[in-house]
């Protein structure tokens, strides 16, 4: 199985388990070892009482690109903890998307950047995850 056959396969495994992102309205783009891209449609529901996209919406899309980004090898992966940085607003009607990389990779340790831009190419926020393997694959590949 080739890197990127795998993390297609992960990608599509952890999709069909993955309730709260396809809830909050989000789409997996594409994934390949170590990256990751989801998208989100910014709605009134997504907004908060300033009229703008309430940054754990934010949040929650770059969380589920760090996700899938860091589970592409098909170990399974979490979060050990996450920064992150709102740089502008979005608001409803906006197109979001979560690009994730990793940065480093060392034993069971990871560090992904994620950036999220809007239809425009505005970034909207910054964040880095910090993963940790805890043992035990996404899919079986015997």
């Amino acid at each position: 199985m080739t890197p990127k056959e795998r993390a297609d396969r992960a990608g599509a495994v952890m999709w069909g388990r993955d309730n709260a992102s396809k809830w909050a309205g989000m789409e997996l783009v594409d994934i390949n070892e170590g990256t990751a891209t989801l998208t989100l449609n910014v709605q009134d529901h997504h907004c908060n009482g300033h009229g703008i996209c309430h940054g754990g919406v934010t949040f929650m899309l770059a969380d589920s690109a760090f996700a899938f980004a860091c589970n592409s090898r098909n170990q399974s992966t979490v979060a050990q903890h996450n920064v992150v940085s709102y740089l502008a607003p979005a608001r409803a009607g906006d197109r979001l998307t979560a690009q994730a990389t990793e940065l480093s990779l060392t034993g069971r340790s990871g560090i992904y950047d994620v950036t999220v831009t809007n239809q425009d190419h505005r970034k909207i926020a910054e964040f880095r995850g910090f993963s940790r393997a805890i043992g035990g694959a996404v899919f079986d590949e015997t």
